[in-house]
């Protein structure tokens, strides 16, 4: 039964003012306080029990993703992103510089909203509701409506333990399940004091016009080179891990690869190894993908939301291809780049687009065009022994984070194998639109006093300044 405005208003209110509440006393909190209820939240989030639990439960209710994967991901994440902050201070003085005269004391924001996505319900609200605690805020969590009661399931939890510790269970609140709207939605944005957002590209445009300070990310759409100076086995099974994992509900999965024309039939070779399934380009069989994956092209590239994160086996129904079973995913060939060809866009599915390449420099351009179309500022990489090749890409590219011989969606938001904050929020730069380039993590949900003391003069004089070179050309 749908709420008119004024209802969902009201009840926003109301569950701002219990989260303040709380809030303030946390606020009180002292950092072994603080550093206690983390721990807790990270240990109970991570049990084998709740977290295959979860993992198939949010399969179920938003038929987005795989079980075991989403598990895995609740150990990583969770446990990742507490390992970051522990010992970390968040409560007081965190610094003092006494060269410069300058102590830095950490203080809360207030309340946070955090926006969750469908394609990651499970991991999400523990990892935002760990930021927020860490940085002594509290945190009202607005999940999509296809998965309100994943995210349910998960506050549940976090409040279990808060109650068991002793702490105010309204530090982490979810949008009760009939009220989850845009309407709801936008209410909160509205009367928080900041906005972590996680999802579409409209809902973290929201977020930012919203007129409360916020942090979101910008469109993915990964792409990576393979020169083919490293074991083309070796890339091809990460590939398939990283395309594959959750079934690529993962924004960082790789949606196109630029291969090494050299190299190419034994690349494409290998991945046919690890279960890829080519489809060769101006073939009937991509014109039918397409026409599944994009069913309004030409007239707009939306992706129809029935294949988002599903099974390899229910895109090739949805497109009436004959795929053998044993296949995992799809590759397609593509020659060109922007809204003409959908396949060079983010495809949030199994399917990853394969394109040729003669000069390195070439790859790297086709990697600028296709981050221009879509993904701005969000993530490439590369497969490679070339230190040359890294540094040439890493400084055309505009894109936040290149992660080097990696799975780009194992890594790029942290992994235990680089060095990464682990996060379920990348920013994109001002180039995705957005106002961080890193990782978001708790130290974004802190502000700062800055206490400046007196410290000897050091203002220089010219020539310490300029030096000998302009005060000799302008004697």
């Amino acid at each position: 039964m749908s709420k008119d405005i004024k209802e969902i208003n009201d009840y926003v209110l109301e569950v701002v003012e219990k989260s303040r509440l709380a809030q303030a006393i946390l606020e009180t909190y002292s950092q072994e306080d603080v550093d206690e209820l983390t721990a807790a939240i990270a240990y109970y989030g991570t049990r084998e029990d709740f977290a295959k639990n979860i993992g198939e439960f949010a399969v179920k209710e938003g038929e987005f993703g795989r079980a075991e994967d989403k598990k895995a991901k609740m150990f990583t994440k969770i446990k990742g992103a507490y390992r970051d902050m522990k010992g970390e201070k968040s409560v007081g003085v965190i610094d003092i510089d006494n060269k410069k005269g300058i102590m830095k004391i950490a203080k809360p924001m207030g309340v946070i909203a955090g926006i969750v996505p469908s394609t990651n319900p499970e991991a999400t609200p523990f990892v935002k509701s760990l930021f927020a605690i860490k940085s002594r805020n509290s945190i009202i969590l607005a999940p999509h409506p296809k998965t309100r009661q994943t995210n349910m399931m998960a506050v549940n939890k976090i409040r279990e333990v808060l109650k068991e510790y002793g702490a105010p269970e309204d530090l982490v609140i979810s949008i009760d399940p009939e009220y989850v709207s845009l309407e709801a939605i936008d209410a909160l944005m509205q009367n928080v004091d900041f906005i972590l957002a996680t999802g579409s590209s409209d809902l973290v445009k929201a977020a930012y016009s919203s007129g409360t300070p916020a942090i979101g990310v910008g469109v993915g759409n990964s792409t990576t080179i393979v020169d083919g100076t490293t074991d083309l086995k070796n890339v091809a099974n990460m590939i398939k891990r990283s395309k594959t994992f959750d079934y690529a509900t993962s924004c960082s999965s790789e949606n196109n690869c630029i291969i090494n024309k050299k190299v190419y039939d034994e690349f494409i070779e290998a991945m046919e190894n690890e279960g890829g399934y080519l489809i060769k380009d101006n073939s009937k069989e991509k014109e039918m993908l397409q026409k599944a994956l994009w069913p309004n092209f030409p007239k707009n590239n939306g992706l129809n939301k029935d294949i988002i994160a599903r099974p390899l086996n229910v895109i090739a129904e949805a497109a009436g291809i004959n795929i053998p079973k044993e296949k995992e995913f799809i590759m397609v060939e593509e020659s060109g780049v922007g809204k003409g060809y959908p396949f060079s866009g983010e495809k949030l599915s199994v399917v990853t687009t394969i394109h040729k390449y003669d000069d390195f420099s070439e790859a790297v351009d086709k990697v600028s065009e296709i981050l221009k179309y879509q993904g701005s500022g969000h993530s490439c990489g590369i497969h490679t022994s070339l230190d040359y090749h890294v540094l040439e890409m890493a400084e055309k590219v505009k894109a936040s984070r290149m992660l080097v011989n990696q799975a780009q969606s194992l890594g790029n938001s942290g992994s235990w194998t680089n060095g990464m904050p682990m996060s379920m929020t990348v920013g994109c730069s001002t180039w995705g639109g957005n106002s961080v380039s890193h990782n978001v993590n708790w130290k974004d949900l802190l502000n700062y006093t800055y206490v400046s003391f007196p410290i000897p003069s050091t203002e220089p004089t010219d020539e310490e300044l300029f030096g000998a070179k302009f005060l000799n050309k302008n004697a």
